[in-house]
């Protein structure tokens, strides 16, 4: 049985995993404060998070879904989507989240039901001090995507 619960106190013990969707902690240092945080949990485990952010305009940003590598591919990122997107409902107009252009991320955000947005050019390149592979692909520029509510 796994539940979805909110993180309270120091969201910085789930650092190893904010890490794996966001690999440079002064960027994870720029929203982790802010907005409000969710840990999937099986067997009183943790086996994944979710930071959502109120950018303002009625819009809603998911800034960091991780899942532990033993837990991906079992639904365990859709079911937390669903649950942000629920609890969002009924304070947003929409949902966000932007991604790398990843063979990885952007399929799993359109099955979601998010549609391409916008892109933010070189977000990559300006942002990291380091280059940002994933799946085999340097990542330049942020894809966003957004739902309605």
């Amino acid at each position: 049985m796994m539940e979805i619960v909110a993180v309270e106190g120091d969201r910085k013990r789930y650092l190893d995993l904010l890490l794996m969707a966001d690999e440079q902690e002064s960027m994870i240092d720029r929203y982790i404060a802010r907005g409000d945080m969710f840990a999937a949990v099986a067997g009183g485990r943790v086996c994944g998070v979710c930071l959502v952010t109120d950018e303002g305009g009625g819009t809603a940003e998911i800034k960091n879904l991780a899942v532990e590598p033993a837990w991906r591919g079992r639904g365990v990122g859709r079911m937390m989507v669903d649950f942000v997107r629920g609890y969002c409902r009924d304070r947003f107009s929409r949902l966000t989240v932007g991604t790398g252009d990843s063979p990885a991320t952007v399929p799993f955000y359109e099955r979601c039901g998010f549609v391409r947005s916008h892109v933010v050019k070189d977000f990559f390149i300006d942002n990291y001090d380091h280059p940002i592979v994933e799946a085999g692909v340097v990542l330049r520029d942020m894809i966003y995507f957004s739902m309605e509510l």
